[in-house]
């Protein structure tokens, strides 16, 4: 259908348009037939179209013949986690993660919480291109099963980590404003914080699933955490996106962070206490590059998208893996961005160094990172953009893991299509705030020319 984005992440649509209720049990039957009828778990965020959407997939799940464990409204890695907990052969995860409102999504996932490999992704996408699935007898129809707990289980993993020291944490007194954007962290994240024995402040907590900033959590669209970290005194704040995989710091000077200093600050204090290499997406910044020669590890870059980090982190036997986005993976809890887990190593962080995140950042490699994106008719004329872009800047030294990355030296800029809407994204780095907007700028000049081409020929 028009307008529905099927990607590695699973889909999304728009509500009322492409994610139609005939869509979504499509995509439920498919799935019901891929994992063979047997136990999935399901949640959701807390957007308002989740009820509708999560009757139309358990729908279509009964119909295969699938038993439903039903976790309710809860983030994205504590439905896996708990997926990982029962065994389940599936999970069905009901968000648009960053998207806005009007958006929402099916995030699918195999045996035990693990996001499809590339493998897997292949053949639930022949089932459900086929519609070749298997729809069971009224004897044999599913069930559904209400499971209290997740929460509380999530937190109580995350307490248990060896890297964490409760105690010298709760001695530290920490104020901390969390901004869940009323969305699936609204609960978890506020509990973990007064657990680790923080003052909370809070922020857009009202899992109500009504947005009061963009649900991705840039820099710009912080303005209200920043303000009461200024006036709080606050030593940190946080800002999860609508499903809770990411975080985002604000300093405590009230200062936003990009996103980039969640995953480099992260690495720089774990993997030196754990053997094994870090994993990267092509468009996370150079700093992890840096960390990673500094802590004497290989730095291995992969495609856009957790899924592709996992994979990458399993072959290798990972320490730690995650994105430039704010998703940081932990192998010892799940294999998927966890952004509850992250607020823990931050906080653990804070502490042990005896310092302010303002000291902590300062400390890191400067580069600036600068990103846009053109928003395209459709994924096709996407498509048709980046096979004219690699001709046009074929003379330059060019990495196509993903999309078009252009590098030079201590620079670079990274061209590709999105997997969660019609658009494509620039990402460019360099020494300077000037240089990675200059980078960023021409590259899209250059993009929107090659737009124009491509719809004029239509």
């Amino acid at each position: 259908m028009k307008g529905l984005i099927v990607s590695a992440s699973g889909v999304r649509g728009m509500i009322g348009s492409s994610l139609s209720p005939i869509e979504i049990s499509r995509f439920a039957t498919a799935f019901g037939t891929f994992i063979g009828s047997e136990t999935v778990v399901v949640g959701r965020d807390t957007r308002a179209s989740g009820e509708m959407v999560k009757g139309s997939l358990v729908s279509g799940l009964v119909a295969t013949g699938c038993c439903i464990i039903d976790v309710g409204v809860c983030p994205t890695p504590t439905i896996l986690l708990m997926s990982k907990k029962m065994g389940a052969e599936g999970t069905v995860v009901i968000t648009a993660s960053h998207n806005p409102v009007d958006w929402n999504g099916l995030k699918l996932a195999g045996k035990s919480g693990r996001l499809l490999s590339a493998d897997g992704q292949g053949r639930f996408q022949q089932i459900y291109q086929s519609e070749k699935v298997k729809l069971v007898s009224w004897d044999q129809l599913g069930g559904v099963e209400t499971v209290d707990g997740a929460i509380d289980y999530h937190i109580a993993q995350i307490l248990d980590l060896d890297w964490l020291n409760l105690a010298q944490i709760q001695q530290r007194s920490l104020k901390v404003v969390i901004d869940a954007c009323n969305g699936a962290g609204s609960i978890i994240s506020p509990m973990l914080l007064r657990r680790l024995g923080c003052e909370v402040i809070e922020v857009n907590c009202t899992p109500n699933g009504i947005f009061p900033r963009s649900s991705e959590p840039t820099p710009g669209a912080l303005k209200e955490l920043c303000q009461v970290v200024k006036s709080e005194g606050a030593h940190l704040g946080l800002a999860h996106d609508g499903d809770a995989d990411r975080l985002v710091l604000v300093s405590d000077q009230g200062v936003p962070l990009s996103s980039e200093y969640t995953y480099a600050l992260i690495a720089d204090f774990l993997v030196g206490q754990r053997t094994g290499d870090l994993v990267a997406t092509v468009s996370t910044s150079r700093m992890l590059n840096d960390i990673a020669d500094n802590h004497s590890v290989k730095l291995h870059r992969t495609p856009v998208g957790v899924g592709h980090v996992i994979e990458k982190m399993g072959e290798i036997g990972a320490a730690l893996g995650g994105e430039g986005t704010g998703g940081v993976i932990f192998p010892e809890i799940l294999h998927t961005a966890d952004g509850i887990t992250s607020i823990a190593a931050i906080l653990q962080l804070l502490v042990s160094s005896h310092g302010s995140i303002t000291d902590l950042v300062s400390l890191m490699p400067r580069y600036w990172m600068n990103k846009r994106k053109i928003g395209v008719p459709s994924q096709d004329v996407a498509d048709a953009i980046l096979e004219m872009a690699l001709t046009v800047f074929a003379d330059d030294d060019l990495d196509i893991t993903d999309g078009v990355k252009r590098v030079w030296g201590d620079k670079w800029v990274n061209i590709r299509k999105s997997g969660t809407e019609p658009a494509i994204r620039v990402f460019s780095e360099a020494r300077s705030i000037q240089e990675a907007e200059e980078l960023c700028q021409s590259t899209v000049d250059a993009l929107e020319f090659l737009k124009k081409r491509v719809t004029s020929c239509d």
